[in-house]
């Protein structure tokens, strides 16, 4: 039976590949869409000055909820509460290097919302629901039956509304603010 402590992440999760779905996106200029954030405002990601850190996540779990059948036989689909919690606490770190951070899935506003108030974010979250930025950056998906299309977990470093770094896939979950954190050091 799966574990529903969406605080950690089963040791013997699959591993995810590279193949190649983000390869494009270095340089690439970011869609000016605007999405509703967890705080309540919008942001266009296109249109903000300076380092952006835009982490992509499947969904979030939801305690009593039971997540999607299969969940964790998924490569990289599980892990949402742990990578959303490693920006969480470094946090502070990260806006050292960087004016913004965001979480962005295809999760509704109001369903975000109770995420970033039990997990105590810092940063808001940004809804997809509708997958313009997803389809617009050609962002890699994978379906799951009765939830619908989800984006693939990996992160992208925006500066002056360009893609100039994306880590991709994200494994575990909770691996990539070392990574980002090492990048920005080097290039920011």
């Amino acid at each position: 039976m799966p574990s529903h402590d969406f605080s950690t992440t089963p040791a013997d999760l699959p591993r995810p590949i590279d193949d190649g779905a983000c390869a494009h996106l270095q340089n690439c200029s970011v869609s000016s869409i605007e999405l509703a954030t967890t705080d309540g405002s919008w942001v266009n990601l296109a249109l903000l000055d300076g380092l952006s850190i835009l982490f992509c996540y499947p969904m979030t779990g939801r305690p009593g909820v039971p997540l999607p059948p299969d969940w964790d036989t998924i490569p990289g689909a599980r892990g949402c509460t742990p990578q959303a919690c490693s920006y969480r606490d470094r946090h502070s770190e990260l806006k050292q290097h960087v004016a913004y951070v965001f979480g962005l899935s295809t999760q509704t506003s109001p369903y975000q919302i109770e995420a970033a108030q039990r997990l105590h974010l810092p940063y808001p979250l940004l809804s997809d629901s509708d997958l313009r930025l997803a389809k617009s950056l050609a962002l890699p998906t994978f379906q799951v039956d009765g939830v619908g299309e989800l984006i693939k977990r990996l992160t992208i470093i925006i500066k002056d509304g360009r893609i100039v770094h994306c880590i991709y896939p994200v494994f575990p979950s909770d691996s990539d603010v070392p990574s980002v954190l090492e990048w920005l050091r080097l290039h920011a």
